[in-house]
């Protein structure tokens, strides 16, 4: 069983409760009510700085070639934006749904349990925008911290990820080509998308 140590706001308390009754041998095996360490504001900051770039360039592509030309840009420019700020930070930085259209943004097993823990959350009407989860794990006898934000469903992604009646023009077409096991439409507004997910080694 992996021994860990949950660090949560106090404005989380009932994500707390959730991932505090997941099976034994999960990640989250114990629960610890300490101040929230340095780091979680940290990591906090970092998984806030991404997404607010990637939105703005892709509402200047949206804008320039539409949303099925966006696509192509978030493909490329998304997973280049994590890695410089993972370069920049420290931190091993990338964007993970459990509605992935990126084949590479499959959740683990610790960040599918907080996916499906936020989801719960928002389900019963938690602000997914305030969805965070910070754990410090132990893997392969390392400790790691462990940082998730939820991304909530904004308007401008509905033209992308949305229900069929909400794509916009050509962006089906653009998803079988680009994307043929896509899992990443049918949201509504507000709800969680995917999430920030970071790591870093305890030195």
């Amino acid at each position: 069983m992996k021994k860990s140590t949950l660090l949560l706001a106090a404005s989380l308390l009932p994500l707390l409760s959730a991932c505090n009754s997941i099976a034994p041998n999960s990640a989250a095996a114990s629960v610890a009510t300490t101040p929230e360490a340095a780091w979680v504001g940290e990591a906090r900051q970092v998984a806030g700085s991404v997404p607010p770039k990637l939105m703005a360039v892709l509402k200047t592509e949206m804008q320039q070639g539409g949303p099925a030309h966006a696509i192509g840009v978030c493909q490329v420019v998304a997973p280049n934006m994590a890695q410089a700020a993972s370069q920049a930070t420290g931190w091993q930085i990338r964007r993970v749904s459990l509605g992935n259209r990126n084949p590479k943004a499959v959740p683990d097993s610790w960040e599918r349990q907080t996916l499906e823990t936020f989801e719960r959350q928002q389900a019963a009407g938690a602000d997914a925008s305030k969805l965070e989860r910070a754990e410090v794990v132990t893997e392969n006898g390392q400790q790691v911290k462990r940082y998730m934000r939820a991304l909530p469903v904004q308007e401008a992604c509905l033209q992308c990820h949305g229900t069929a009646d909400k794509l916009g023009p050509g962006v089906a077409a653009r998803l079988s080509e680009r994307y043929p096991h896509d899992k990443g439409t049918g949201y509504l507004l507000g709800q969680v998308r995917g999430a920030m997910t970071l790591r870093q080694n305890v030195q």
